[in-house]
């Protein structure tokens, strides 16, 4: 007998959401493993005694974290979303009935809050992962992401504009007649100008009235943008993120590496956990980072960067009498310092009679050798980086801190920033950082160590890339194995 469906709405209804969550929901679960109570007091501050209640902070920040949970880009998504999710409202704590907040009271709560009311729940979070052992800590791969701002390229304004309205829609108006052309006496058009020429706009010559702080940016092969740069680590144990940072993004790599390392070092040592290693791509080679990981006492695999050469071609380097050797035996002495270089000169007198002289010295009145100050710091690393080692760990970068940032700009809405600002974009990444860890922290399941044939297997593996030598004794009771390394 064919079934038929008649709906009529109740007038009453007995309900409740905790009864309609599956026990594995992840908000669910959520709720159930972290503690968001400690938000109260780190936004007292924001308000005062009297006046209309606010959004409750942990409702806020709860809702800030499904947004990028469920890669939503805009505060109007979220709320829509959470008009349709009873898992969502279950893990904010609203009844089917109660009024859900506008979406712009997400947006000013954003923006009123600190970057440290962010900093300290990703703490916590990344704590509760640590007190797991999902972090070891002694080696972190750093890689960087272009996150596009809001703002248009087309809304970009001459740095040297005038600051007389008027007198700028006056510019406006000539500058589109002149693209349109003006007739001439004859009828012809002057001052055509091709559809294809555009003037030229750089971060020097012009910036975004919208966003002052989005800067133009672009990858090989990619499109130009207004953008910030994040910076992501990640321990390479189980790919939890350890620290992000927003920068600029006409900042370089290397120059953003050293604040990333004070602000690393810092929330590990918290844990009670030392750096040991950090693994980076050749973009953030530089003399002052690479001094900045010695300060540190942190050992850096960094490719040296192409302007770098080991050796120069024809010269040889004396260390003990810092000098240059040339390949005719001549001696290129040290001359002084241009700017972050050290010279060393032969004057050419003494390269008349050289065979080389035509390749080598040619028409100039003396011989010149420029190298870096930091060339010890490059020498070094270079020669760690022809280690195997160095090979797997390059590898071993590439499989930990891409793919985790690939999940963030792919799954949890950090492609683009729904705010304007470096302090809000930071907010932004950091809460794109807690939702990645808060996923790692619910799915973790640890391994068990009981098992004598997986430690050996461990110990082994250790043994054949060459980095360790392990002498292993198993001792046997009757119910434990005992592990014994050196």
């Amino acid at each position: 007998m064919q079934g038929k469906k008649n709906y009529q709405e109740k007038l009453f209804i007995s309900f409740q959401l905790s009864d309609q969550l599956p026990a594995d929901n992840l908000y669910r679960k959520l709720n159930e493993s972290i503690d968001f109570s400690f938000l109260y007091k780190a936004t007292a501050q924001y308000y005062g005694t009297e006046g209309q209640k606010s959004i409750d902070p942990v409702v806020f920040m709860k809702l800030m974290l499904a947004g990028y949970l469920e890669n939503l880009t805009s505060d109007r998504s979220i709320i829509n979303a959470l008009r349709l999710r009873l898992d969502i409202r279950y893990f904010i704590g609203y009844n089917l009935d109660e009024e859900l907040p506008w979406h712009s009271t997400l947006s000013r709560t954003r923006q009123l809050y600190g970057e440290h009311v962010f900093t300290e729940l990703f703490k916590r979070v990344l704590k509760q992962c640590i007190e797991k052992n999902m972090v070891s800590g002694r080696r972190q791969a750093i890689d960087s992401v272009f996150i596009k701002a809001n703002a248009s390229i087309d809304s970009m304004l001459a740095k040297d504009i005038l600051e007389d309205a008027t007198t700028y829609g006056q510019e406006l108006k000539a500058n589109e007649e002149e693209k349109q052309g003006n007739p001439g006496p004859d009828g012809e058009q002057k001052g055509d100008i091709s559809s294809n020429e555009k003037p030229l706009i750089t971060n020097a010559t012009h910036y975004s009235p919208v966003d002052a702080d989005a800067r133009l940016s672009t990858k090989r092969g990619k499109p130009t943008n207004l953008n910030y740069l994040g910076q992501v680590s990640v321990d390479t144990a189980s790919h939890v993120i350890t620290h992000v940072q927003t920068f600029l993004a006409d900042k370089r790599d290397s120059q953003c590496l050293p604040a990333v390392l004070v602000n690393l070092v810092s929330n590990l040592k918290e844990n009670d956990i030392t750096v040991q290693e950090v693994i980076a791509d050749t973009n953030y080679s530089s003399g002052t980072a690479l001094r900045a990981l010695q300060a540190m006492n942190i050992t850096g695999y960094i490719p040296n960067t192409g302007r770098f050469k080991f050796e120069k071609d024809g010269f040889v380097y004396n260390p003990e009498g810092d000098y240059y050797e040339c390949r005719n035996g001549k001696v290129l002495t040290f001359n002084g310092f241009s700017e972050n270089d050290k010279r060393y000169l032969i004057a050419r007198k003494h390269c008349i009679e050289c065979p080389f002289k035509a390749t080598c010295i040619g028409d100039k009145k003396y011989m010149s050798v420029k190298v870096t100050i930091d060339k010890p710091y490059y020498d070094q690393m270079h020669i760690r980086m022809q280690t195997k080692k160095a090979v797997w760990l390059m590898k071993k970068r590439q499989s930990t801190v891409e793919p985790v940032i690939g999940t963030l700009v792919g799954y949890l809405g950090i492609k683009k920033v729904n705010s304007r600002g470096l302090s809000q974009a930071n907010k932004c990444l950091t809460l794109a950082a807690v939702a990645y860890n808060l996923k790692k922290l619910l799915k973790y399941k640890p391994s068990s160590t009981s098992s004598p044939l997986r430690a050996l297997k461990r110990i082994s593996k250790s043994i054949n890339e060459g980095f360790v030598t392990v002498f292993t004794t198993i001792l046997t009771t009757k119910n434990n194995y005992i592990i014994y390394t050196n």
